[in-house]
């Protein structure tokens, strides 16, 4: 459960993809507005408050590059995370998209999970009161504020790599989550790590949550990754 009411606008003239990512919002317990023009959206932004904007880089008339400059002209909108979602994948591309005032970048297509640990990763930089201090999945619990994980009763010793997974994991419980996923998602997209290096600290994640009869609430997922299951005790 979230502290205070977080509102996404998402702008994306794509309906079918406005309303995914719209409804992956709110699954995640947030408000999300949508805007398929840069024109409406700007109408929104004028008419209430945001937390985070989502904009399509390609939009019919003025183009998601014009009103991120637009946007970051407006005294009340300077500080609002921007996060682009672009087709265009060149570095020059995203170079251009980073200075015009975006604060990250997602390249089409991209995976839901990826989306929202981008989105959290963004709200907890730019509103962390807004954000909920701890994430409860299962019998397991985890304390951003105090970085400290409970099973059950019993505090879970976790180096900072392994709360880091930990937390990728609780964020998106119950999605199947690539090794790739969670390299860009745990340790960044311009990391030189591989995957055997996903398994073995997810290895040293499963040994610290297991004691005794617990059962294991990371699931591998043959050929494609691993997934937290929602429904371990």
């Amino acid at each position: 459960m979230k502290h205070a009411t977080v509102k996404v606008l998402v702008v994306e003239d794509d309906p079918a993809l406005a309303e995914l990512i719209r409804f992956n919002i709110e699954a995640e317990g947030y408000t999300a507005a949508v805007a398929d023009t840069a024109e409406d959206a700007e109408l929104l932004i004028g008419e209430d408050r945001f937390d985070l904007i989502i904009l399509d880089w390609m939009l019919p008339g003025m183009s998601g590059i014009e009103l991120c400059r637009r946007i970051r002209r407006r005294e009340d909108a300077q500080t609002v995370p921007i996060l682009m979602l672009t087709a265009r994948g060149e570095e020059g591309d995203r170079v251009r998209g980073l200075s015009t005032g975006a604060d990250d970048y997602v390249v089409k297509p991209f995976s839901v999970p990826e989306l929202i640990a981008r989105i959290n990763a963004l709200l907890r930089r730019a509103a962390p009161q807004r954000i909920a201090d701890t994430l409860q999945r299962g019998d397991i619990s985890l304390d951003r504020a105090a970085h400290r994980v409970m099973r059950k009763a019993r505090e879970v010793r976790l180096g900072p790599t392994e709360f880091k997974l930990l937390e990728y994991f609780m964020e998106n419980a119950g999605r199947v989550l690539s090794r790739e996923q969670l390299l860009d998602g745990v340790w960044g997209r311009d990391s030189y790590i591989d995957g055997r290096t996903v398994d073995v600290h997810v290895g040293r994640l499963r040994k610290a949550l297991i004691r005794g009869s617990d059962s294991d609430p990371i699931r591998t997922v043959r050929g494609t990754g691993y997934v937290l299951d929602t429904t371990a005790s």
